[in-house]
């Protein structure tokens, strides 16, 4: 199930089925929640249909820096550099991430990854820091 107008996926929150009645075949009721944004989603499919489930990535990567304009620099596991992924909207997050930073903190972002989508899901802190 995925929002095909953002290419979000959702995390399943509950799912229900309907008996064959006189309209055709018994058809399944999903409720989701969006990964990226959060939003609450829902599809009625027919039972006998496939749905696609879209491969979810979680990748950890040490942060190097922050630029100006709310870009990160991150370290990968092979030794390049990650720079193509913005700060992250949620308040808590984005204040967790800019303190530690500012602190001299070495910290470690995880980036979940989905249809062609990126996102800073968490971050943690490693070691004790400058």
């Amino acid at each position: 199930m995925s929002d095909t107008d953002e290419h979000h996926f959702e995390s399943k929150a509950d799912s229900g089925a309907s008996k064959t009645g006189k309209h055709g075949h018994a058809k399944c009721h999903f409720v989701a929640i969006d990964i990226f944004n959060g939003k609450k989603l829902e599809d009625i499919v027919p039972s006998s249909h496939n749905c696609d489930v879209p491969h979810v990535d979680r990748q950890d990567y040490q942060l190097i820096d922050i630029t100006d304009d709310g870009y990160v620099s991150l370290l990968t596991e092979s030794g390049n550099t990650k720079d193509d992924l913005k700060l992250p909207t949620d308040d808590v997050l984005l204040g967790q991430i800019k303190t530690g930073f500012a602190d001299g903190k070495d910290l470690i972002l995880s980036v979940m990854s989905a249809m062609g989508e990126e996102q800073i899901c968490a971050v943690k802190e490693i070691g004790g820091g400058k």
